[in-house]
């Protein structure tokens, strides 16, 4: 069976809440979803921005984490993908990506960041997956990369998984958008905590069902674009 437990989050409650402080005492399971409108986390100055679907709250997050080892049955990763434009190569250095803390206040102890091949509308090949412990603005990360992701001209797809324990620290969710840019985003639980039945990528609105969430994930890649 599905979520059966939404936990609603307003604006500026997201850490001042004692009862979602106290849920992930309580030897409760993780949730799937949660409800709030996030802050878009602030660019550094020096970033040059390469693609954004930034926008379009639709004040719906899903889990993207990393669990500890008692619950990885939980353990569940968003993806989103963007097109590299003919013509041009990318160095992919930062990444921002909006996201809620719920379920418990955070922080998270680090993100891992991955990139992928494109396969038939869905993540394929692992190009680079680098941890890094970015920038927090109450769930939403600027996150810059020890190592520059370079891509040539073509679909590519983005993943952040946040690195928490549940107990106390809660869930992240990643936040969706209410438009779809290029494919759908793609979701998975290989452990099937959640009982989706999605071990392995799909298309996330069809994989989670109708719980409000938008087709796609909010992020941001910063960088250099160099003609070729």
């Amino acid at each position: 069976m599905r979520l059966r437990v939404f936990m609603i989050l307003a604006v500026g409650t997201l850490f001042a809440s004692s009862t979602l402080g106290q849920a992930s005492g309580a030897g409760l399971a993780p949730n799937l979803v949660a409800h709030g409108t996030a802050r878009v986390a602030s660019p550094a100055a020096a970033d040059a921005l390469l693609y954004s679907q930034n926008d379009s709250d639709s004040g719906v997050g899903i889990v993207s984490q990393n669990f500890e080892a008692s619950l990885d049955i939980y353990d569940a990763q968003g993806a989103d993908d963007f097109t590299v434009p003919a013509g041009f190569k990318w160095g992919v250095q930062a990444v921002i990506v909006t996201g809620v803390y719920f379920n418990g206040p955070g922080p998270a102890v680090s993100e891992t960041v991955s990139f992928y091949k494109n396969s038939g509308g869905l993540p394929g090949a692992l190009i680079s997956s680098q941890t890094v412990t970015g920038s927090d603005t109450g769930g939403s990360f600027r996150i810059r990369l020890p190592a520059t992701v370079k891509l040539r001209a073509g679909t590519y797809w983005v993943s952040v998984q946040v690195n928490m324990d549940f107990t106390p620290n809660g869930e992240w969710g990643w936040e969706t958008r209410s438009v779809m840019s290029g494919n759908g985003a793609a979701w998975q639980n290989p452990g099937d905590g959640f009982a989706t039945g999605c071990t392995s990528w799909a298309n996330m609105e069809t994989c989670i069902g109708p719980l409000g969430e938008g087709p796609d994930f909010m992020f941001a890649l910063y960088g250099k674009s160099i003609p070729v």
